[in-house]
């Protein structure tokens, strides 16, 4: 527990992170707290296991690629304030943000971001196309997921 409580973020960490994330100070350090729990190993960083002791994205049929999502490519390690980024991509979108300061970055929550986002998803080969195959992937995984789940949400 001792490398824990050495590792606390520090307040200008915080900060830094609301401003490239848009989360507020308690998202921050309640995700911190999550990501904690979920750093096994106690080093500082997430790997593809970690991620994947979470049920949720067991049984998610994009599961995999959600998790990737999360990893740079060619590591398989990602700290706290990656962690973060990824995570920004799925705070809902709100329109008066942009409007807050005009020559701010796009924030990675914007519809923009939310579609590239998405894409990288489906984008498996990394080529800036998503094919037939790869379409028709996630296309028989969200419907296996489906059929064996007895889920009937459209």
């Amino acid at each position: 527990m001792g490398s824990r409580a050495s590792r606390l973020l520090r307040e200008e960490e915080i900060e830094e992170i609301k401003k490239e994330t848009g989360f507020s100070h308690s998202q921050i350090t309640r995700l911190y707290s999550r990501f904690t729990s979920l750093d096994k190993g106690e080093n500082g960083t997430l790997s593809r296991e970690d991620f994947q002791r979470i049920p949720e994205l067991a049984i998610n049929p994009l599961g995999d690629r959600i998790i990737n999502a999360f990893f740079p490519e060619g590591e398989d390690q990602v700290n706290f304030r990656g962690f973060m980024r990824t995570l920004a991509h799925f705070r809902p979108i709100e329109d008066n943000e942009k409007n807050k300061n005009p020559s701010a970055t796009e924030p990675l929550n914007s519809r923009t971001n939310k579609l590239l986002f998405a894409f990288r998803l489906y984008d498996l080969d990394r080529d800036d196309k998503i094919s037939r195959d790869e379409l028709l992937q996630v296309s028989g995984l969200a419907w296996s997921h489906h059929v064996v789940c007895g889920s009937h949400s459209e």
